[in-house]
């Protein structure tokens, strides 16, 4: 009897610097998305908390450390904060587009721009059009790019100034990798305003979740996705809605004024780890 999906092979990354957290290495275990059951294959996978990048599926394998948590809104219960109201009433007017996953020009010199100010010793900084190109189109899921636009004095879709690439899943959106225009005047809490967005597409469609990628307790770039309620996050027992207490510490936590320390800190490289290569050993 032959099995209708092959198990697929796992490899693992050689150790290199972690991303979130100076002075610790990481490990990744990766697979390959291919196939005419990818798309299976990868909910499958990401519901055990790996992450999507082009056609590869990882997720961290560190020998000494567990600080990456993958965690996901719950969509249909999500309640924003007074903040994240504001940032929904600042940016209502944007023109959203849900678009094949092609890249564009335009799509390039908004990602260069916002990796520049935000994450100028990154992973990502060296990124070339083809770089850009192969992390967009080359997908073996159903993905999407949506777009943000200004719209034009005539109500048309304008300048674009946020973009987020998103797989859809049975079970809810995978925000893959989300940039935006850092320095735009007048729209402040962008960013944030992407992940609503796609909290409120997902309960539109009816589908559960979120997926944010992995939170990084300790990494003060990671901690704006504690801000969003209500959160799950996978335990070795499965995925375990946060503790209202623990959250609502954690999210004081993210808005206190960082000290000194806690701004070196954020100077380490990356946003989501996101993979470019992979070695395998």
């Amino acid at each position: 009897m032959t099995a209708p999906i092959r198990f697929p092979r796992f490899f693992v990354t050689s150790p290199a610097p972690c991303p979130y957290l100076p002075g610790r290495s990481e490990r990744k275990v990766f697979t390959e998305l291919k196939g005419a059951h990818s798309d299976q294959l990868n909910e499958a996978l990401g519901r055990i908390g790996f992450r999507r990048s082009q056609t590869v599926a990882y997720r961290p394998s560190c020998l000494d450390c567990q600080a990456c948590v993958s965690v996901r809104v719950m969509a249909n219960e999500f309640k924003p904060s007074s903040t994240q109201k504001r940032d929904i009433k600042r940016n209502r007017d944007l023109i959203v587009t849900e678009c094949r996953p092609w890249a564009t020009d335009e799509q390039f010199e908004l990602l260069t721009k916002y990796l520049s100010v935000r994450h100028p010793d990154g992973g990502m900084s060296t990124m070339d059009e083809m770089d850009y190109a192969d992390m967009v189109e080359h997908t073996p899921v159903t993905s999407s790019l949506v777009e943000y636009r200004e719209p034009t004095e005539t109500g048309e879709p304008g300048k674009l100034i946020g973009a987020c690439l998103t797989d859809r899943q049975g079970d809810g959106l995978s925000m893959i990798y989300s940039f935006y225009d850092p320095e735009h005047e007048g729209r402040a809490g962008l960013g944030n305003f992407i992940i609503l967005d796609h909290i409120q597409r997902a309960a539109q469609s009816c589908l559960p979740y979120v997926y944010l990628g992995y939170w990084v307790d300790g990494s003060p770039r990671m901690q704006y996705k504690v801000r969003y309620r209500p959160l799950e996050q996978l335990t070795r027992d499965g995925w375990r809605r946060m503790d209202e207490e623990e959250q609502s510490r954690l999210i004081a936590a993210a808005t206190a004024p960082r000290s000194e320390k806690d701004s070196a800190i954020a100077g380490a490289r990356g946003k989501d780890g996101q993979p470019v290569k992979f070695s395998a050993s």
